[in-house]
């Protein structure tokens, strides 16, 4: 039985993954954060207790910032295949927290490689690497496409791409960067653009609020789905060499033409709800970020199952669900949590 270990394993490609590992016969441990509140729901549904002598998903507490204890924990686990997801990954977020951005999405990366190193295992790791790292530079973009990042998350995702490279070089160890350009789905965090959409679309069509407040409509992003992503990180795992791949859709659409769809697959008229805030404009805008993922498709034999359109109309049906049960609960006398202070 092989066995992975997952940084980010909470998040939204990191449940998927974990899906998808599970279902191949892994085993699978996860790093988590201490909280003092559950954080877990998007694995909830695979998660045995450890006594159950079937159970094969286990979580570890620890940070991406205690070098350590990663290194603890990779010496005990001794995984066949690290996937390292975790990350300050909200890209407007690392404006204000560039110095933890850079410490956990920069750093961290180097933490475990530097785990790797000094406790021998042998193992294959991935990197996640992002589209913003290519920030300014002309579309499409590839692996070939020199890196402009504009943001400091981007440039923490630039120097955990080159570290990685680094110690592929350096220490021979099996090092692969997956570019992914956006990914999403209903798991998506609230505060993500597509599921800030599709969550507020849901509500003002049920009544539960009137406004959505947006930043830069004309910004153009390749989404995709996330289910399809993970199955990219995997397949880079399984080569006999490691390289860097671009996994991408090859389309792109305006957050404004997603707003469209999204409002008039439920019959509005976005103009009467969607309002633009300057507060949610990056400092350094990204405008145009279209992957060219032909060398996945060809070497690792990869294409996207999930259209767009599938992609919008599956986070919709979710989130109309989940805007059904607390127009109930409001209707019953129960006040729902705002979830979205901060978006």
């Amino acid at each position: 039985m092989k066995k992975a270990f997952l940084t980010g394993i909470t998040g939204q490609d990191g449940s998927y993954l974990a899906e998808l590992l599970l279902n191949k016969g892994y085993e699978v441990h996860g790093l988590i954060r201490r909280a003092s509140t559950f954080n877990t729901d998007r694995i909830d549904h695979l998660y045995r207790d450890f006594h159950d002598p079937n159970a094969k998903l286990f979580l570890h507490f620890g940070d991406l910032n205690v070098s350590g204890q990663l290194m603890d924990l990779l010496h005990s686990i001794a995984p066949d295949e690290i996937y390292h997801l975790g990350a300050q990954s909200h890209v407007r977020v690392s404006f204000d927290m560039p110095e933890y951005t850079a410490d956990i999405t920069g750093l961290g990366t180097l933490r475990i490689l530097e785990a790797i190193r000094k406790t021998g295992i042998q193992t294959k790791f991935y990197q996640a690497s992002s589209s913003e790292m290519f920030g300014a530079a002309p579309p499409p973009q590839s692996e070939k496409t020199i890196f402009q990042p504009r943001s400091p998350y981007a440039a923490a995702k630039v120097y955990a791409y080159y570290i990685a490279l680094n110690y592929r070089d350096a220490y021979g160890i099996f090092a692969t960067n997956g570019i992914l350009f956006n990914h999403e789905s209903p798991r998506r965090g609230e505060t993500f653009v597509t599921r800030k959409i599709t969550r507020a679309a849901t509500q003002i069509k049920l009544g539960l609020k009137d406004k959505l407040y947006l930043g830069n409509l004309e910004a153009k992003r390749d989404w995709g789905f996330a289910g399809d992503y993970v199955e990219a990180m995997w397949l880079m795992l399984q080569q006999d060499k490691p390289d860097d791949f671009v996994v991408a859709t090859g389309e792109t659409y305006s957050v404004r033409e997603f707003v469209e769809r999204v409002f008039a697959k439920l019959n509005l008229d976005y103009n009467k709800h969607v309002v633009v805030d300057k507060q949610y404009f990056r400092p350094t805008e990204v405008d145009v970020l279209l992957g060219d993922s032909t060398k996945a498709r060809k070497i690792l034999g990869w294409k996207p199952k999930v259209s767009f359109d599938m992609l919008v109309d599956m986070m919709i049906a979710a989130d109309l669900e989940l805007a059904k049960k607390e127009k109930t609960l409001l209707d019953s006398g129960f006040a729902c949590n705002n979830s979205e202070r901060m978006t």
